[in-house]
């Protein structure tokens, strides 16, 4: 996970102190951020799984939190279900996180007030570009979570805003734009999640993966997380895991946490982070 590494050695280096919204709920304070706006990372998923090896990632979690969002779901009930307590923060009394990503992938509100399902409607592009590599759609695999009528909706307006998909020479790849990007907590996570679905994309559309493309917009290290930073720094990165993927897989609907497996996942110890709300 160099590229990640170079990723903080990068915002640490050059970026500007602002102050944000963000404030520790322990202590109400509020927090600044280096920031660099404009970053972008490649990971060939064909050279391992990029799960962050200078400290322990929460694979558990970033897999419950796709399944979540492949659901269609926007109550945090599932998730606290099998133990994963990352969305809490922003939920209201009901578990509800307002129509963030599930609601937008899998049920996006059409002006004639129909529902269109955009992880349906990029399977069927995949199929379609298998079928004709010169197909139209080939360029048009693209799933939005930014509806600008629902941001206000949203307890969180979408950090990761849309993805793109293109299969080239039976090797599929994915590009994310992320608007905002919290880079000790949050991007190891949002990197693990994507490469998880271009994988099970992959999978499920008979075709090998290609690369993870992360693209960001403003990207910051919290001045709270600086200290963990520098220990991360100082860490060897161990050789990247491997994916598991049960062979009974064959939607992206109906998928169960045990179907998913990391297998020879070595790393350093956990760092752990206050996360500004």
């Amino acid at each position: 996970m160099k590229q990640y590494l170079d990723l903080l050695q990068h915002v640490r280096a050059h970026g500007v102190r602002k102050p944000t919204r963000g404030v520790l709920r322990s202590t109400g304070e509020k927090i600044d951020a280096l920031s660099v706006f404009g970053y972008q990372m490649r990971f060939d998923l064909n050279e391992g799984f990029p799960a962050v090896t200078t400290k322990k990632l929460a694979f558990n979690a970033v897999v419950h939190e796709l399944l979540w969002f492949l659901k269609g779901s926007t109550n945090v009930g599932y998730l606290r279900d099998n133990n994963v307590t990352i969305w809490d923060e922003w939920a209201d009394a009901s578990g509800s996180v307002g129509p963030i990503y599930g609601k937008q992938w899998r049920s996006w509100q059409a002006p004639d007030g129909q529902t269109f399902d955009q992880i349906a409607n990029l399977l069927a592009g995949i199929e379609a570009v298998k079928k004709d590599p010169t197909a139209a759609v080939g360029r048009r695999l693209v799933v939005s979570a930014w509806n600008p009528p629902d941001v206000p909706k949203m307890s969180v307006p979408a950090c990761h805003t849309l993805f793109q998909f293109c299969l080239t020479e039976g090797r599929l790849s994915c590009q994310l734009y992320q608007r905002s990007a919290d880079s000790f907590l949050g991007v190891p996570f949002n990197i693990a999640s994507y490469a998880l679905l271009t994988h099970l994309v992959a999978h499920v559309g008979g075709v090998g993966v290609g690369e993870f493309i992360h693209t960001f917009g403003d990207v910051h290290i919290y001045t709270n997380h600086l200290e963990q930073v520098e220990e991360q720094l100082k860490r060897r990165p161990y050789p990247l895991p491997r994916l598991g993927i049960d062979p009974s897989v064959k939607s992206l609907d109906n998928l169960e946490r045990r179907q998913i497996t990391l297998l020879d996942y070595r790393h350093h110890p956990p760092l752990a982070g206050e996360v500004a709300v």
